[in-house]
C-alpha cells in the first residue's frame, strides 16, 4: 500500500503491540487508536490519537489519511465503524479473528462475537484479510499471580494439546497483509510451530526461567470454579465447549506463518527466553 497510512487498534496489546513495533521498524506511517493517547507506550514514529470503537463518531481524526486499518473483533457496531471507515477512504481491513469463527456457532459467546466481526467487514464493501490465529502463547502470562506466590502453576484442560501462536508471528502476517498484494479475501489460519500439552508449555517455562515449576492440571469442576471468578458465565462455557465438549481443535500445525513471512515461526521456547523478564 506505499506509504498509506495503517491504524492499528489494541495497539497496547499483545498483538496490536507488536505490529506497531514492526510498522515502527520498517519505516511504515502508523497511527494507534486508544482511549487515552497520553498513557500510551508506544514506538517511536507511531502516534497516538483518540478514539472509541464502540463509538464511530469518535473516529473521525483517527481515520484521516488512512488506507488500512488491523482491526479487534467484537465491538457493539462493527458494521457502522467500517461505513464510516469506508466513507473516510480506507481500502483494507485485516481482522484479528480466532478460530472458533469457523463454528459459526452462534450459541457460543467467543465463537458468536468471531463471526459476526467476519460477517461485517465481509459486507463492508472493504478488501479484507481474516486471521485466525490458535491460543496465545502469551496466555502463559495468566501464570503469573501463580508465579509470584510459589512454584505450582495450576491450568485447566490439561489433556489438550494446542500450537500455539507467538503474537509475535501474528503481527508479522498482520504487516504482510496490510503492505503487500495477495491477501485480499484470504483466512489465514496461524499456529506456532508445534502443539504442546500445558505440562509441557510449564515445563519449558520452567527452563527458561531457571525455576523448579509443578504442573497440576485442573479437574474440570476445578476449572469452571476457578475460570468464573474471572469471566463472564458464557465465556466459561464457550472455553469448556471448544476444550472439554472438543469443539475446537487447535493442535493442527499449519504453515502459514512460514508461508507468509518466508520464516518459521517461533517456537514456545523462543517465546519464553524472550518474556523471561516478564515473570520476574
Amino acid at each position: 500500500m506505499g506509504d498509506a497510512m495503517i491504524l492499528v487498534t489494541g495497539a497496547t496489546g499483545n498483538v496490536g503491540s507488536e505490529l506497531a513495533r514492526a510498522l515502527a521498524e520498517a519505516g511504515v506511517s502508523a497511527r494507534a487508536l486508544t482511549r487515552d493517547p497520553a498513557a500510551a507506550t508506544l514506538p517511536r514514529g507511531v502516534e497516538a490519537v483518540a478514539g472509541d470503537l464502540n463509538r464511530p463518531e469518535t473516529l473521525t481524526g483517527a481515520l484521516e489519511g488512512v488506507r488500512g486499518i488491523f482491526l479487534l473483533p467484537g465491538y457493539e457496531d462493527m458494521p457502522g465503524m467500517l461505513e464510516r471507515a469506508r466513507q473516510a477512504g480506507v481500502e483494507r481491513v485485516v481482522l484479528l479473528s480466532g478460530g472458533s469463527a469457523a463454528l459459526q456457532d452462534m450459541n457460543n459467546a467467543v465463537s458468536r462475537y468471531m463471526t459476526l466481526a467476519e460477517r461485517a467487514v465481509r459486507e463492508s464493501g472493504l478488501s479484507w484479510t481474516f486471521l485466525r490465529p490458535r491460543a496465545f502463547m502469551s496466555n502463559a502470562l495468566r501464570w503469573l499471580p501463580q508465579l509470584r506466590t510459589g512454584d505450582e502453576v495450576r491450568v485447566p484442560f490439561p489433556e489438550v494439546p494446542v500450537a500455539a501462536i507467538d503474537p509475535y508471528d501474528i503481527a508479522a502476517v498482520a504487516a504482510q497483509a496490510l503492505l503487500t498484494d495477495g491477501h485480499d479475501g484470504q483466512i489465514h489460519e496461524l499456529t506456532g510451530p508445534e502443539s504442546l500439552l500445558p505440562a509441557d508449555q510449564v515445563a519449558i517455562l520452567a527452563k527458561a526461567l531457571g525455576r523448579d515449576l509443578h504442573f497440576r492440571g485442573l479437574t474440570n469442576a476445578e476449572a469452571r470454579a476457578e475460570m468464573s471468578q474471572d469471566m463472564p458465565v458464557e465465556y466459561v462455557d464457550a472455553f469448556f465447549s471448544f476444550y472439554v465438549d472438543g469443539a475446537l481443535d487447535e493442535s493442527t500445525v499449519h504453515p502459514t506463518v512460514r508461508e507468509v513471512t518466508g520464516r518459521e515461526p517461533r517456537t514456545f521456547e523462543q517465546w519464553a527466553r524472550t518474556h523471561a523478564d516478564e515473570f520476574k
